[in-house]
């Protein structure tokens, strides 16, 4: 592939995945334009995230039935009228409405990424999803940042707006430099569908991904979602805007996939992705006996997050040669996974919170990195009793 080709793709994934995240630093002006309270106007971050989770079930499967090109550009214009169409909510309830249609056709990045796997020789597969990856790190990490700034200066609605033209945008640019990237499967929409339960049935090494994926995800949640309450507590006594410099610091993650994709290409998934676990794995032990510090809290950030990332961009390197043709669905197998593990992640982390402070953190953190490194050693590995 062009270098220039992957680093369009990276930047068309941050950009559209900063679609799920423009609402967050927004919420409270979005409460305050509909005279809501703060618990009901979060219902707009969670109505996207809702809808970017049947975006992976019900649309990115889509990516192995119809052409990839003709149906990211499709996508994206949807996206754009979603966008305008929340800028110009009279009332909440269409405000909401919109906001499950921006996360249902924000599911492009779940697309490209697939279709980066497919267009890359199997000599550079990791590499070109680990630099595709980074984009939709970064764009994760700077949508707040950005919407924060827009939305104080500007008015909530001018982000929407802002995004409503990015994706115009990108759609004239995609179209004239995306190439076609056509599909083999030739089935109905159901049968399409009903495959991700032969896929999982048939292939242990998705399974053991999507299970590793799952833990990973959880240990990181739990990480973030408990973050602001360690900061905020007698240990350092900082507000939240400390939290949110704490993501530019993670940015670290977004340079380690292109790292992590190169490891994959060179010595294989596997020595990737266990290198990945055991950096995770210090990580949390990094965090237990030195984030009371801030050196150690800032030190055990760069390395959960160089982890996380090594893992994810091996697990999604490891699915993508299992059958080239399935690409699409094998990603909604392993990605649908990892957000029901950063769900249980959250809760976990939570509850450990609620009862055991940062030392209860760091324990669900351990104990599910260590269920991670359990499944990739013995899950559906040949001869072992677990299948």
């Amino acid at each position: 592939m062009a270098p220039g080709l992957v680093w369009l793709m990276a930047l068309t994934c941050g950009l559209v995945v900063a679609n799920i995240y423009y609402n967050q630093p927004l919420l409270a002006e979005i409460g305050r334009t509909f005279g809501l309270s703060e618990s009901r106007a979060s219902l707009v971050a969670t109505i996207t995230q809702v809808g970017y989770t049947l975006g992976l079930l019900l649309v990115v499967p889509l990516g192995d039935k119809r052409e990839r090109k003709s149906l990211t550009l499709g996508l994206l214009l949807c996206s754009a009228v979603c966008m305008a169409g929340a800028a110009i909510a009279p009332s909440f309830a269409l405000l909401a409405a919109a906001s499950l249609l921006i996360g249902l056709f924000s599911a492009v990045p779940q697309l490209l990424i697939p279709m980066a796997a497919s267009l890359a020789s199997d000599e550079q597969r990791g590499q070109v999803v680990g630099k595709v990856m980074s984009g939709l790190l970064i764009g994760v990490l700077l949508s707040r940042t950005v919407s924060g700034y827009v939305g104080a200066h500007f008015g909530w609605r001018t982000m929407y707006w802002v995004g409503a033209g990015l994706m115009v945008l990108l759609t004239a640019v995609l179209a004239r430099r995306l190439p076609h990237n056509q599909t083999q499967f030739v089935g109905s929409y159901g049968s399409l569908l009903r495959s991700l339960g032969t896929l999982v049935r048939e292939l242990p090494v998705l399974r053991r991904s999507a299970l590793v994926g799952a833990c990973m995800f959880g240990g990181f949640s739990a990480f973030w979602t408990t973050l602001v309450f360690f900061l905020e507590s007698p240990a350092y006594r900082y507000g939240a805007e400390v939290a949110g410099l704490f993501g530019l610091i993670g940015a670290s993650g977004a340079f380690a996939a292109s790292f992590a994709g190169k490891s994959a290409d060179r010595k294989g998934a596997d020595y990737a992705l266990n290198l990945g676990i055991l950096l995770f794995l210090g990580a949390y032990v990094l965090l237990g006996f030195g984030g009371t510090y801030l050196i150690g809290l800032i030190a055990g950030v760069v390395v959960l997050d160089v982890g996380q990332q090594m893992t994810h961009i091996s697990n999604q390197t490891r699915i993508f040669s299992l059958r080239p043709e399935a690409r699409s669905r094998l990603n909604t197998v392993y990605m649908t996974a990892c957000f029901i593990g950063a769900s249980a992640g959250s809760f976990l982390g939570g509850l450990a919170w609620d009862h055991f402070q940062w030392p209860g953190v760091c324990a669900v953190g351990l104990g599910l990195v260590i269920l991670a490194y359990l499944a990739n050693r013995f899950y559906g590995r040949p001869g072992s009793a677990v299948a």
